[in-house]
């Protein structure tokens, strides 16, 4: 038998009681035969579907025939692989998964642990961890639904393309530069930079790395589209660009908010990649690189594609 009645799956017992209203029950005999006792209440296996008196009630009682059929059928239905409707209101299977806390590993959506779905930051836990205090809930951002996730993944395309359009152009009229620099003399245009460079002067003279600077329009709206600059080997990325986008006028909004299209990121033109904000400037970029930067261009997308 593969339906049940959802009420007879999830009660406690193997059995169910024969209500009044079934007329032609009352007053029958148990089915076990050596027992054939006239029951006014009995009871009605839900595995072979027999009927019994309250002795012989349970599948052990009357050696059953299809012992554990009624509880398969309730470990399915717990878990969600029956036919019947087996995905939650938000689209996710309900079948069995891991706690969403990262330190626990506990299996969830069982017939042993339930999973409950934080209403704060939408992600399912165990009962261990469903509370918003146990499993840190204020430090983790919402998950977005599947329309704001498709959107935000279409903003990231779009910048990634637009950004790929404006390095093909760049990376020719960094070669000519370079060329350039190579016709004249290196040491000239060295001395130059150093010389009409700007920056921070408490920096030491040895820990300084002078490097051009510019800003791709399409995407800062820069006051100053570029700039010659000197930063310290020791600092991150990250105050190298806060030092950028005030030196250059760009709007920084880094540090509001986890708005990714907002966010300013620094590409390294001869490194070809963009930095991580955690680095230090002096381990990847040297004297005379160039260094761009743009905005709505996740790393993520940087790094498995560019």
């Amino acid at each position: 038998m593969n339906n049940y009645d959802e009420r007879v799956i999830t009660g406690e017992h193997s059995y169910s009681e024969i209500k009044e209203r079934d007329v032609g029950a009352i007053g029958k005999h148990c089915d076990v035969k050596s027992c054939h006792q006239l029951d006014f209440l009995p009871f009605k296996c839900e595995s072979c579907l027999g009927t019994f008196c309250l002795d012989h009630r349970t599948e052990t009682a009357h050696t059953c025939p299809h012992e554990g059929k009624w509880a398969a059928a309730r470990r399915r239905r717990e878990v969600g692989t029956l036919p019947s409707p087996s995905s939650s209101s938000t689209g996710r299977t309900l079948g069995p998964s891991t706690c969403a806390h990262p330190p626990c590993k506990t299996t969830i959506h069982t017939a042993r642990s339930a999973g409950v779905l934080c209403p704060n930051c939408k992600r399912t836990y165990c009962l261990s961890h469903r509370l918003q205090d146990s499993h840190n809930c204020s430090t983790l951002p919402p998950l977005l639904p599947p329309t704001a996730k498709a959107q935000a993944t279409a903003t990231a395309k779009g910048a990634l393309a637009k950004f790929k359009a404006w390095t093909a152009g760049k990376s020719e009229r960094v070669g000519e530069k370079v060329r350039e620099k190579r016709q004249g003399s290196t040491v000239v245009e060295a001395l130059r930079l150093k010389r009409e460079a700007k920056g921070d002067d408490k920096v030491p003279m040895d820990k300084r790395v002078w490097v051009y600077v510019e800003a791709e329009k399409g995407s800062t709206m820069s006051k100053l589209p570029k700039g010659e600059f000197f930063y310290s080997k020791d600092w991150s990325v990250g105050k190298v660009l806060d030092q950028a986008a005030s030196a250059l006028q760009i709007q920084n909004v880094n540090n509001r908010g986890d708005d990714e299209e907002q966010r300013l990121r620094i590409f390294h033109v001869e490194g070809g990649r963009m930095l991580s904000f955690s680095e230090k400037f002096g381990d990847t970029v040297l004297t005379g690189n160039t260094i761009v930067l743009l905005r709505g261009v996740m790393l993520p997308d940087l790094i498995a594609e560019v």
